[in-house]
């Protein structure tokens, strides 16, 4: 049985900068991937109202993601 738990972000007063150097979208439409400058990947969920909510924040990185790419099925 899968599980939806809401994903929740936890900082300070300022959130983390993320300049976006990179960007994908899922085929389904459904899921949007950045990168950023700050080496932070995130996704965002898209509605079919167009409208965008955040999902999840991956950090790990030490260099910028410059690049996106999904992996072959």
């Amino acid at each position: 049985m899968k599980v939806l738990v809401q994903a929740v972000a936890v900082w300070g007063k300022v959130a983390p900068s993320h300049s976006i150097t990179a960007i994908m979208i899922t085929d389904d439409q459904q899921t949007i991937v950045t990168g950023s400058q700050e080496g932070q990947i995130c996704l965002w969920d898209l509605s079919s109202e167009l409208k965008i909510s955040s999902k999840e924040i991956l950090f790990g990185h030490t260099a910028s993601v410059t690049c996106l790419a999904k992996a072959r099925e």
